[in-house]
């Protein structure tokens, strides 16, 4: 169970990264939307898993990849944001997250218009 410095710190993180994705999208041009979902951090909080959700589908994987090749800017551009609100900067894992995608599977699958197999 999350204690409450975890749940500020979540949140705290979650607006933080939203703000710098929204900027960098800005400066790149694209019309590429990346939304941070959920972001949870480990009871030390020295780790912060960040769950990512992208938009156009077809830009994922390169997003994905080039966040993983600048994480440690990202990690430096978060720094100098919260140097006064927190001592440590956890590190970031970024994953993409596909709940969006199920959803709009199951719905398809409920109203059959989905390539059912039982049916």
């Amino acid at each position: 169970m999350e204690s409450n410095r975890q749940k500020k710190i979540n949140q705290l993180l979650q607006e933080e990264l939203a703000e710098i994705f929204r900027k960098q999208s800005a400066d790149t041009g694209k019309n590429i939307l990346i939304s941070v979902t959920d972001v949870k951090t480990s009871p030390d909080l020295g780790v912060a898993k960040v769950y990512l959700s992208v938009f156009p589908q077809r830009y994922r994987n390169p997003i994905m990849k080039e966040i993983s090749v600048v994480n440690s800017q990202i990690r430096k551009a978060l720094g100098n944001k919260l140097a006064k609100q927190l001592r440590q900067i956890p590190e970031l894992l970024f994953y993409l997250d596909t709940t969006l995608d199920d959803v709009e599977k199951i719905e398809k699958a409920l109203k059959g218009k989905d390539e059912n197999p039982i049916l």
